[in-house]
């Protein structure tokens, strides 16, 4: 007797995924449905206006006519511009003042309230309060502490014997040092507050084992607190620098670019040429330019971290 096997035929439609499919597709729209509304935001406040203004940059434009285009016009007017170069300087001047000094005092608190005494949460709110003051009442309070006349600071200098001390936002060589000291210690908490973090991440074995080895308390600094800080410290000059090459509201309460144009820095010059004088597309120039200086300054930081880190 033969026996014959027979086997189903083969179903012509797939069995259906749409469940499955379905619960795949549901925690990818849940996640953009996060990121949606900051997505949004973004694009409408941020990254249009900077695709507008590298568009600008190229264009002749007072927000009244039609728009011209005239190239690098722009751009080569920059290398004629006095007040440009003016602009630049002063905010590589005061770049190299508040990056530095912010970022010594920043450490050097956390370090000292980085200890078990008495009143330490205090302290730590003392410092990091002057960060979320008003910039306005920063700025106006300084600006009488700095009275050339009237000042307590002045007043200070005189009583133990300069004859002549600076009269700061007064004078053209002081107003930017005086700017400087206001903005570092304005932003000192804030940075201090991010050393405080770093520092409390660094096991306590690491100073034990260099106090076994001989190690005096600036040996233990320089050889186990810096090179633990590394990452800390890049973040908060990455963030320094950012902040300091687009500073304008400080200087525009305390000094407004003035005495003369001591304390003119780019990011007021591309206000004064946009908003004041209505040169849209030379204003969108000097941001532009702002823009690649900070950006290569970022990205020379970046490497030169990779290769420490190497």
């Amino acid at each position: 007797m033969t026996h014959v096997i027979t086997q189903p035929a083969p179903s012509s439609a797939p069995p259906s995924a749409g469940p499955r499919s379905k619960r795949a597709w549901r925690p990818i729209l849940i996640g953009w449905s996060f990121i949606l509304p900051n997505f949004v935001g973004f694009a409408l406040f941020t990254l249009i206006p900077m695709l507008a203004a590298f568009a600008l940059a190229f264009l002749d434009w007072d927000s009244y006519s039609t728009p011209e285009w005239v190239g690098l016009k722009n751009f080569q007017r920059l290398l004629s511009d006095e007040n440009f170069h003016v602009a630049l300087r002063n905010t590589l001047f005061y770049a190299a003042g508040h990056i530095p000094l912010t970022l010594i005092v920043a450490l050097g608190l956390a370090m000292a309230l980085n200890r078990k005494i008495r009143g330490v949460q205090f302290f730590r709110t003392a410092a990091f309060f002057p960060y979320i003051t008003s910039l306005v009442a920063v700025a106006v309070v300084w600006n009488m502490l700095f009275n050339p006349t009237a000042g307590p600071i002045n007043q200070a200098l005189e009583a133990i014997g300069i004859a002549h001390p600076p009269r700061w936002v007064a004078s053209t060589d002081w107003a930017m040092p005086a700017v400087i000291v206001t903005s570092v210690w304005r932003d000192m908490g804030y940075y201090m507050v991010l050393y405080l973090a770093g520092l409390q991440t660094i096991p306590n074995e690491y100073y034990e084992a260099a106090r076994v080895d001989g190690a005096n308390a600036w040996q233990r600094f320089w050889s186990v607190t810096l090179p633990c800080l590394r990452p800390t410290t890049f973040f908060v000059l990455v963030m320094l620098t950012i902040q300091s090459f687009k500073v304008l509201d400080l200087i525009v309460v305390m000094t407004d670019g003035g005495p003369g144009r001591s304390t003119l820095v780019l990011a007021q010059l591309v206000y004064r040429e946009g908003i004041t004088e209505g040169h849209f597309g030379y204003s969108s120039a000097i941001a532009l330019v702002l823009f690649v200086i900070v950006l290569t300054v970022t990205v020379v930081q970046f490497r030169l971290n990779e290769r420490r880190s190497a």
